[in-house]
């Protein structure tokens, strides 16, 4: 069991090379990863059953302790990312499709890779891990209502049936998820300790899925949709790093609602956009979990090294 921990610590600590890794393979050799694509909700689901896992008591206390400060970063999670994404496909020439996907990734609600850049940067992840588990249980009512409100205008949008999606494949699984931790408690333990490993494979074989069944289009528009997801994944953190200054939040927790902000649930969009979209719309999604991977330690880096200074000149001022 040791050995397993070992693997899947290792394995999540270096996400980001199997993610562009395999993204790279997929993008080369597409018939080798396309029959993936049918498995992509099961997939979500098994991640989402994994952070119910993970999930303990202290984390919902978390959010009735500090109700104003998760209140802020859900409301952002939920506002300028959907802003963002909307002014971005409309002043930018794209398809319907993939409009609607750069619009469904900022509907989605924050990734639990959020929750481990905030820890990287020296930020409040208590706090993050609250906004994260908040915004993904708000999902099903809130990230169709926004689609609805953003995304009808390039192509047809079933509320209804993006709220059993959402239901079904994140709301059930990470109830179940909390079920059997409190019903087996300390002997899930070890269990949990192999959710990274799981996490890690299920979300890179959606990538790969999607960009497999995509390789074409991916040819033909992917530099614009690459622009595309970096800006609105850079915005998303200087929007929320600026939301936490305006509210007058400790450095800390400014670093939290940034990195909560600028990083989506993107397995969530691409399982969304294949179901109820098309291929193509899935792809930003795809394309959003490649990058956030770069930019997520990049961020946290930068954060990192301003706490350093702020703790640095925090020590000389003391001493004077």
């Amino acid at each position: 069991m040791k050995s397993l921990e070992k693997i899947s610590n290792f394995v999540g600590s270096t996400f980001a090379i199997w993610v562009l890794l395999f993204a790279l393979l997929s993008f080369i050799y597409p018939s080798g990863f396309e029959w993936i694509v049918p498995y992509i909700v099961p997939l979500l689901g098994i991640i989402m059953f994994g952070m119910g896992l993970t999930l303990t008591k202290d984390d919902f206390k978390e959010v009735f302790r500090r109700p104003k400060d998760v209140a802020i970063g859900v409301g952002a999670q939920f506002l300028l990312m959907p802003l963002l994404a909307f002014f971005l496909v409309t002043v930018l020439p794209v398809s319907p499709e993939v409009a609607v996907g750069v619009i469904l990734v900022g509907c989605c609600p924050g990734g639990t890779s959020s929750n481990v850049m905030t820890y990287l940067s020296k930020g409040d992840t208590a706090l993050s891990v609250a906004i994260t588990s908040v915004s993904t249980l708000l999902a099903p009512i809130i990230t169709p209502a926004l689609m609805l409100l953003f995304a009808s205008q390039w192509l047809p949008i079933s509320a209804t049936d993006l709220f059993f999606s959402i239901v079904n494949v994140v709301l059930i699984p990470i109830i179940l998820g909390l079920v059997v931790r409190a019903v087996l408690g300390t002997k899930v333990e070890a269990g949990v300790k192999s959710v990274p490993l799981i996490s890690v494979i299920a979300i890179v074989a959606i990538v790969t899925a999607v960009i497999g069944a995509n390789q074409q289009q991916i040819m033909e528009t992917g530099a614009v949709i690459f622009a595309i997801v970096v800006l609105h994944n850079i915005l998303g953190y200087l929007a929320g790093y600026g939301l936490g200054k305006l509210f007058n939040m400790e450095p800390a927790k400014q670093r939290a609602v940034s990195i909560e902000v600028g990083m989506q649930n993107s397995g969530l969009g691409a399982s969304l956009a294949a179901v109820h979209f098309s291929p193509l719309a899935a792809v930003p999604s795809a394309i959003f979990s490649v990058w956030h991977n770069i930019s997520g330690p990049l961020i946290a880096s930068i954060y990192r090294k301003q706490k350093e200074k702020e703790t640095k000149s925090s020590t000389i001022d003391k001493a004077s």
